[in-house]
């Protein structure tokens, strides 16, 4: 029996989005609260982390296999937060372990990495059409002629043709189903999971302030620059920063540690955060965050980076 399709599907753990909330009034559960960071005006309201982090059909076909391979992920976080929270994360390995998967994880199923995949797909749709046109037109004619019955002569007309190939191809069918999205999504996850293994975790806490963490939350930055460059390629940059609650945050690094940071430090990491969320960064909501964001939500760049 084939396993139902699962629409609504969390792309920021409901186990690292409940670090951040806090007991609502009227018996209306734990809750976080979220700021449009694309209308920073725009007032918010408190929400569960149900609400939150997902994005409608984003694995769009056997999503029981890549939740399978989340799966095997998130249930081993939260022993590896408790951990953390306990100040001994080191302790045991498999926290270890379980800390750097959890960044990777975030890494990978992201709005970031979609775009990635479909910015990719279509530069080589277009280089395809101009390579096919330009280096074997009359392959292309004969196959018109064979398929319609028409005689092409322009190269608006091949290129159009040539279009048209491409979009019957099985690699374009399994673009538009989403199949080519979900093996290269569990392959990339393997294949950075494989990188990230030769770097430790640090676990950083800040002096004072808190963190808050978006909707696209595991970043690349590089800390060279004031303020931090972000969303560069995995082997150019620094460290990958993920927030796991409102006062600790995992970066890969050289070695395993435990460290304050200084409030600067903290405002360059939010910063970030709502410079390459998607839509939403969350924050507890006693932490003081939400004009934090809004102010740096109008200062977000008209077209960011997306590797």
């Amino acid at each position: 029996m084939k396993a139902a399709h699962i629409a609504r599907q969390h792309l920021v753990s409901q186990v690292l989005l409940r670090q951040f909330t806090m007991p609502g009034s009227g018996g209306a559960g734990w809750q976080l609260l979220p700021v449009d960071v694309c209308n920073p005006e725009r007032s918010n309201k408190l929400k569960g982390t149900r609400a939150c982090g997902w994005a409608a059909n984003f694995v769009a076909v056997d999503t029981a296999s890549v939740e399978a391979l989340w799966g095997s992920v998130e249930s081993r976080v939260p022993a590896a937060i408790a951990a953390v929270h306990a100040g001994d994360p080191f302790a045991d390995s498999l926290h270890v372990e379980a800390l750097r998967d959890l960044v990777v994880l975030h890494y990978v199923r992201s709005h970031r990495y979609r775009g990635v995949h479909t910015s990719a797909f279509e530069t080589t749709s277009v280089r395809l059409r101009g390579e096919l046109t330009s280096r074997f037109p009359e392959q292309l004619r004969r196959e018109a002629l064979h398929q319609t019955g028409l005689h092409l002569s322009g190269p608006g007309s091949l290129g159009a043709f040539a279009e048209r190939l491409i979009k019957q191809s099985e690699v374009t069918q399994a673009f538009e189903s989403g199949e080519l999205f979900r093996t290269s999504i569990e392959n990339t996850f393997n294949q950075v999971r494989a990188m990230a293994a030769k770097w430790q975790v640090e676990v950083l806490m800040p002096e004072t302030g808190q963190f808050l963490v978006g909707d696209n939350p595991a970043v690349t930055v590089r800390t060279d620059t004031s303020p931090y460059s972000y969303n560069m390629a995995f082997g150019d940059a620094h460290s990958i920063v993920l927030p796991i609650g409102p006062r600790h945050l995992l970066a890969l690094g050289a070695g395993n540690m435990m460290a304050t940071v200084p409030r600067t430090v903290v405002d360059e990491i939010n910063a970030v955060q709502v410079f390459a969320a998607d839509r939403f960064v969350y924050m507890h909501p006693r932490s003081g965050l939400e004009t934090f964001a809004k102010a740096k939500a109008r200062q977000r760049p008209a077209v960011r980076v997306k590797r």
